[in-house]
């Protein structure tokens, strides 16, 4: 049988092991536990990204694979917290609405709707039906729970075509290797140098019942809801971006977009969960035959299983 070991086990990682285990691999899963931002609480699978109203190339192929998997994750046991509610995307006024329609794909599902029942200053709503939430650690931990893959709990300091070295001088040794690090792990993907931006969300009491998203989200989550948004300054790496926290002048910001989203009176924060996502996407083998998918950004839940299916069905074809 042939053995991959996976470096990273984020949402990436994860399905990478979860797709590898069900193609015929047997899959190592080296995870330091560190810089999870995959363990977001609440993940919006949106399709129509940021103020600018980007439409990835590949987003509605992304969503239904995603989606896919959360189905077929639950046939078989795994349970995984979620809501397919769609998600609403307000826009202020008919200039905005305007450029988003002219980037919206006749494919991608959607229709405008006027903002009824949200705070005043808001133009029209567009209505994305098949999009939705996710609980991004609970979606991780579905897919290793269910990709049988061997865990190994380390930290990797050196990888090559065959196998990794970990802290301490311990090997582990592969057929293939696939670093999935993301912003924690940058260096062994050979993206320290890109983007890495914290991202913060409040833990809230409750929240709407579909997620409402222009520059910052409200989403349920499996216990209340999170009011959050990825907006602090690039950073030249993982311990960089997490070392301000959450400044009061963005705390303020936050509950701003927060509060021209929805009517928070009553509603209480629970919590703060921070994570750090890094860009631009490195997927693919490099010139030593070591393979990556790293650097997804904000795209994670959108992409990342799509693109872990690919590189796995990659892998095999070549072994």
């Amino acid at each position: 049988m042939k053995r991959l070991l996976v470096v990273g086990g984020g949402i990436a990682g994860a399905s990478a092991a979860y797709f590898a285990a069900h193609s015929g691999w047997a899959v190592t899963l080296l995870d330091a536990g560190e810089g999870r931002a995959s363990d977001v609480p609440a993940a919006l699978l949106n399709p129509v990204r940021g103020q600018s109203g980007h439409v990835e190339p590949r987003s509605l192929a992304g969503l239904r694979c995603t989606w896919a998997l959360i189905a077929e994750l639950e046939a078989a046991g795994h349970p995984v917290a979620h809501g397919r509610t769609g998600v609403r995307r307000p826009v202020p006024d008919e200039k905005t609405r305007r450029k988003w329609q002219a980037r919206l794909p006749a494919e991608l599902p959607h229709v405008w709707r006027d903002p009824a029942g949200l705070p005043s200053g808001w133009h029209s709503v567009l209505d994305l039906p098949e999009g939705g939430w996710v609980g991004g650690g609970a979606l991780v931990a579905a897919l290793v729970a269910a990709s049988g893959a061997r865990v190994v709990r380390g930290r990797a300091t050196q990888v090559w075509a065959g196998g990794a070295r970990l802290e301490g001088g311990d090997t582990l040794g592969a057929e293939r290797v696939l670093c999935c690090g993301g912003s924690f792990g940058a260096a062994l993907s050979g993206t320290a140098g890109g983007l890495h931006r914290a991202g913060s969300l409040l833990l809230l009491n409750k929240a709407p019942a579909r997620p409402l998203s222009f520059g910052a989200y409200l989403s349920p989550a499996r216990s209340g809801g999170v009011l959050g948004a990825t907006f602090e300054t690039p950073a030249q790496g993982h311990a960089a971006a997490l070392a301000p926290g959450l400044p009061l002048r963005s705390l303020a910001w936050l509950l701003d977009k927060g509060t021209a989203l929805s009517d928070l009176r009553g509603v209480n924060v629970t919590g703060r969960w921070t994570g750090v996502r890094l860009s631009p996407l490195r997927c693919g083998p490099d010139d030593s035959g070591v393979w990556h998918l790293s650097g997804l950004g904000s795209k994670g839940f959108l992409l990342g299983p799509l693109l872990a299916r690919e590189v796995v069905g990659e892998m095999t074809l070549l072994s």
